[in-house]
Formats: C-alpha cells, structure tokens, sequence
C-alpha cells in the first residue's frame, strides 16, 4: 500500500501538505499517512510503530484516539528501527 516516493532504502518523501495520522491506543502506533488533507484520495501508505519525533515546519492536533500531524513543509519519514519513526525536513 505504500505509493510514497522512496528518498531511499529506509527514508520515504513526505509532500509539504502531507497529513500523519497517528493511532495510539495499542503498544505500537498505527501511521496513516496521507499526501494532503484536503484532498478527498485514500492513504499513501500506513506503517506500524512509533512517531518518536518531527523535526520540521508542523502543525499538531490532539484526538480522542491519538493525534494528527499537519506538516507545513516538505519532509522525510525515516526508519529508526523496527519500531521508531522520525519526520525529519527535506
């Protein structure tokens, strides 16, 4: 399911009105990630682990089951590990 354009092996491009949607009321997070908020198109890719950071131009909302990332700049989801997430700027 992930149509998110590579920035390499463990790194994938984030578009500048990327929305992350992150559920966490489980061990591990569910990221659901889409290229823009406002537009009505189904997620780019979804991944299991934890959002340990965002390094880059964002807006963040509290949710009920978790929270959303607005980004406000082009950025990079990057792989820590098998469980840790990190958005850093492009």
């Amino acid at each position: 399911m992930n149509t998110l354009a590579p920035a390499d092996e463990n790194r994938w491009k984030l578009p500048q009105h990327a929305h992350v949607v992150v559920y966490d009321e489980r061990e591990r997070e569910l990221l659901t990630i889409y290229d823009c908020g406002a537009a009505q198109k189904p997620p780019s890719a979804q991944v299991l682990g934890n959002l340990v950071r965002v390094k880059a131009d964002h807006e963040l909302e509290h949710t009920p089951t978790g929270y959303v990332v607005r980004m406000r700049e082009a950025a990079v989801l990057e792989k820590q590990d098998d469980d840790h997430w990190l958005i850093t700027a492009e």
